[in-house]
């Protein structure tokens, strides 16, 4: 049994608590100050594509090392996410996945599922961002059942166009399988977006990016996404991919409530400036600011940041409060796909996050993160 004390950012209460076995065992107030020491839940990722030179779009990609890097940063529970494109390649990716989950009990732990985003997008310029558009195809429940069997069965979010014909019944399809639907890199009209979600879509991706840079005043996908009560929404929160008053504005809409922060990292997150080859967008320049662009076009091509970056973002950016940006990476997530992570409260995962920050602060310095009870080394 191991206690451990800090302050929680959502009540602002001062803590003990308590793991036996890997989980929470009691959670008590702690009448000592906890100085500028927070204690949250680990946090939750259901957008991570890479990072630090480890490409999980890749062949041969170490699963385990990029699990550690996370953990390490404080993020406990990530969704590793595959991209567009040909069939075999895909297969190959969530192959890898499978048996790095299946040959590492940690590995295994830290990722309940994998996210596909793709290839059922718009392959519209702008809409489709850095996906290859030779690789953009409509959906297949057969195509699926590949991938979800190369998976062996790990496929737990994917992320879609609604504007394809048939697509409808295929959410629905996925949505009887056990597999969120969440709409993404889409062109659909308004009554599209909506009937998606009557069929059982329950997320947007990355909303604000992977759209065309002019679209119609009114009936575009943002409004609409925004509107529709029954969407949560992930965020990209990098200071690139959505400016300040943008976010604002769309959290005010949707409300903490029906918010998510997603990292969306790439493997060049955390390289030196220059030119490099990515599976996500080709030839792209990593910027002395850290933002990752195509060269053919400026598109962003995923971002630069871990989880622990975009909540202390968050609450510069948008305004709110520091607990309410780690409900956002922890609690709202794992909500989203069902997850008992995320949370401090008897019976959950241990996986703990000790850390300091202070308004102003564009990141959470971490000092401890605990594994199912125990404090990584």
């Amino acid at each position: 049994m191991h206690c451990y004390r800090g302050r929680d950012p959502i009540t602002l209460q001062h803590l003990e608590v308590e793991v036996d076995g890997g989980a929470i065992t009691a959670v008590r107030p702690w009448l000592e100050p906890s100085g500028d020491l927070w204690l949250a839940a680990g946090l939750v990722d259901l957008q991570v594509n890479g990072y630090g030179g480890i490409d999980l779009n890749a062949d041969g990609c170490d699963v385990a090392a990029i699990t550690r890097m996370l953990e390490v940063a404080g993020t406990t529970t990530f969704l590793p996410t595959i991209i567009t494109a040909d069939i075999a390649s895909m297969s190959s990716r969530l192959r890898a996945i499978a048996n790095a989950c299946a040959g590492n009990s940690d590995v295994a732990r830290a990722i309940p599922c994998i996210h596909v985003e793709g290839p059922y997008i718009s392959p519209e310029d702008g809409y489709r961002g850095a996906h290859p558009v030779a690789d953009v195809r409509p959906p297949s429940l057969e195509e699926f059942d590949v991938l979800q069997s190369a998976a062996d069965g790990l496929i737990g979010l994917v992320t879609l166009s609604p504007h394809w014909p048939g697509v409808e019944e295929f959410i629905r399809a996925l949505h009887e399988r056990g597999v969120v639907v969440s709409l993404g890199h889409t062109d659909a009209s308004p009554d599209q977006i909506h009937h998606a979600v009557d069929a059982g879509a329950t997320l947007s991706t990355h909303l604000g990016n992977g759209l065309a840079a002019v679209l119609p005043r009114h009936n575009n996908p943002i409004f609409t996404q925004l509107a529709e009560d029954r969407l949560t929404a992930a965020f990209i929160v990098d200071g690139a991919h959505l400016p300040t008053d943008t976010l604002r504005v769309m959290l005010r809409a949707k409300g903490v409530e029906r918010s998510i922060l997603v990292s969306d990292s790439v493997a060049l997150g955390g390289v030196t400036p220059g030119h490099y080859h990515s599976h996500i967008g080709g030839e792209v320049t990593v910027h002395a600011d850290g933002t990752i662009r195509m060269r053919e076009g400026g598109l962003l091509a995923g971002s630069r940041i871990m989880l622990k970056d975009a909540v202390g973002r968050m609450s510069t950016m948008s305004g709110c409060t520091l607990g309410q940006a780690i409900r956002m990476a922890t609690s709202n997530p794992a909500d989203a796909l069902g997850l008992k992570a995320g949370r401090i409260v008897v019976g959950a995962p241990a996986d703990l996050l000790l850390f300091r920050w202070k308004r102003g602060d564009t990141s959470l310095q971490v000092e401890e993160v605990v594994i199912r009870g125990e404090q990584l080394a």
